[in-house]
């Protein structure tokens, strides 16, 4: 389940209140979920897209893909496909891009696309981010176990804020059958609706996810960020 102050947020209809974008941009978003082997992928990247949707973020400018898509508009998440609409998103000056990945993860190798079998590495990612974003304030977010190797260049980059799962050589936690969301998750999701930042939204889901997994009794994932030095007035403004 969400932190608590996520499921008031749910149960309300609505989320707390944020600062509004500048005059002019917005958001271009994809989200994708790599398996359908457990829920939790494609809970989280459903439940982010009604987060962005009810902050204000225009329904058109988000892309949902899933390894198994059902429903209008969602997308198989391919490496192909999932590139291409990375680097074809429509900026518009002003406009910010957001990536958000969510899957397992093979150590040294990159994050798994279960519907054709396929490992999406760092720097084929990079080069997506490389097209119509290439300009833009971009945040990407990569959610699986090994995750901290896109953390580094060439994804790491000046315009951009990366945060991950999980160090390089370390895997995350939570993805079993019986769970909503995974660890990392969870703590992002239940924390961006109370923050204003990015650095706060790191440092709270960083904070909750090494309390969960003290509880759990398990290696810490450690989770990665990096922040580029053009970011420093990237708000959240969701």
């Amino acid at each position: 389940m969400l932190p608590y102050l996520a499921v008031i947020a749910i149960c309300l209809g609505g989320w707390p209140v944020a600062a509004q974008p500048p005059a002019g941009g917005r958001w271009q978003v994809v989200l994708a979920a790599g398996d359908d082997e457990q829920p939790v992928f494609d809970n989280a990247v459903r439940y982010a897209e009604r987060f962005l949707t009810q902050r204000g973020v225009p329904a058109g400018s988000i892309h949902r893909l899933s390894a198994a898509p059902r429903g209008p508009g969602v997308e198989a998440a391919t490496v192909s496909r999932l590139t291409r609409r990375i680097a074809g998103l429509p900026v518009e000056p002003g406009d910010r891009c957001l990536v958000f990945i969510t899957s397992h993860g093979a150590e040294g190798k990159g994050v798994y696309l279960a519907h054709d079998d396929e490992i999406l590495a760092p720097a084929v990612l990079a080069r997506a981010l490389a097209g119509n974003c290439a300009g833009a304030p971009t945040v990407v977010i990569v959610s699986a176990c090994y995750s901290g190797s896109f953390a580094a260049p060439p994804v790491a980059a000046p315009n951009r804020i990366v945060l991950t799962a999980a160090r390089a050589d370390r895997p995350s936690f939570g993805c079993q059958a019986d769970r909503v969301y995974t660890v990392f998750d969870e703590c992002l999701l239940g924390v961006l609706p109370r923050v204003g930042s990015w650095p706060a939204a790191f440092h709270g889901t960083d904070a909750c996810v090494r309390g969960r997994e003290r509880s759990l009794g398990v290696l810490p994932s450690l989770p990665q960020a990096a922040f580029g030095a053009a970011t420093r007035r990237l708000f959240l403004w969701f």
